[in-house]
């Protein structure tokens, strides 16, 4: 079991990229996520933060299939995964990496707002609940703080 895990492991890698040079493909797994799944209204889903924030793109095989982006002020948003790379342990290596990626930028205090259905797994990795239930896009989440 043990050679099968570091086998998967290996066909997953993660990279810090460029918005703009990598627009295409953020686009496509933002777009398949939260527009095209969760219905969330495209003039919400690109905003004024895309081209001043850090932005990591996740790669099984390498085919991209998981982005996300960290904010100057330690806010790691707009993660997410193509639904047929689920269950492959892809988001939990983009968190880790955020992480590191917000302490080698010495943020202290990581914050982020989590679907309701994710707050348990933003919970195993250190994270609290500091907001009550509240709606955006239609969809509830919960401010969530990680102090480094």
């Amino acid at each position: 079991m043990q050679v099968i895990s570091n086998f998967l492991m290996s066909k997953i890698s993660i990279k810090t990229v460029n918005f703009a040079n990598s627009f295409t493909d953020i686009e496509h797994i933002r777009t398949s996520v939260f527009i095209k799944e969760q219905h969330v209204p495209v003039e919400l889903e690109w905003d004024e933060f895309d081209n001043d924030s850090a932005h990591i793109l996740a790669y099984y095989d390498n085919k991209p299939v998981g982005t996300a982006r960290l904010l100057k002020d330690g806010h790691i948003g707009r993660m997410s995964v193509l639904k047929e790379y689920g269950n492959r342990k892809i988001g939990e290596n983009m968190l880790k990496y955020m992480l590191a990626m917000a302490q080698e930028c010495s943020i202290m205090t990581i914050k982020l707002s989590a679907q309701e259905h994710a707050v348990g797994f933003y919970k195993k990795y250190g994270f609290t609940v500091t907001s009550d239930r509240y709606l955006d896009a239609e969809i509830p989440h919960y401010n969530m703080q990680y102090l480094g």
